[in-house]
């Protein structure tokens, strides 16, 4: 919905997603950028990564942001077709050797969405979770993202900060629009992740823009 601070009502997941050695059945798509699952959130200041906080939580782009003036923000599930094609695809040549076949796929848009008090900018950004009920990633995709001097941050964080993400300079709003040129996977504007607990995962780290 178009709230200032708003969430999407609890969503009910057509597959189990493992997140570093928690099952979610449920998760909320918050206006702000970020993702939960127990709860939803309307926070628009980001705390920094590693909180060491209480909560699971994945950052597409949290700032603060406002749907109510300019953009869309939605989710969808897909249990067949192309989608899961192509993330299978994605995948297998972002993290070779796993002969990976995703089931489920779950994306939250963040399209040409405007920050709060900045009626004529457009940030536009996906979140998008990728499971086969055992492997899951979580793939976040840029578009075009407009600076800013709101505070802002991108990555995850796990409770405890066990693992943790930053993506480096997206806790700067002068150099956030470098995030469509960034990658970890060298693929312009994709930051992919493995986020079950195995192994191949960069936690802990701060990447560096190319």
């Amino acid at each position: 919905a178009a709230v200032d601070d708003g969430s999407s009502p609890v969503i009910q997941l057509l597959s189990p997603f493992l997140f570093f050695g928690r099952t979610y059945w449920q998760i909320y798509v918050n206006n702000n950028g970020h993702l939960t699952f127990n709860q939803p959130s309307s926070a628009y200041v980001p705390y920094s990564f590693p909180a060491r906080g209480s909560q699971d939580i994945i950052a597409g782009l949290w700032t603060d942001l406002d749907n109510r003036q300019r953009g869309v923000v939605s989710y969808r599930q897909y249990t067949s077709g192309n989608v899961l094609t192509r993330a299978a695809q994605d995948i297998n040549t972002h993290f070779p050797n796993l002969n990976f076949i995703a089931s489920w796929v779950f994306v939250a848009t963040w399209d040409k969405v405007a920050y709060f008090s900045l009626t004529n900018t457009e940030t536009s950004f996906q979140v998008v979770f990728i499971s086969d009920s055992h492997f899951s990633f979580i793939l976040m995709n840029y578009g075009e993202i407009a600076v800013t001097t709101h505070r802002v941050q991108a990555g995850y964080d796990t409770i405890n900060s066990t693992h943790y993400i930053v993506i480096n300079g997206s806790n700067s709003g002068s150099s956030i629009s470098n995030l469509r040129n960034s990658s970890n996977v060298s693929v312009s504007g994709r930051w992919a992740f493995r986020v079950d607990g195995g192994q191949h995962i960069s936690d802990g780290k701060v990447f560096t823009f190319p």
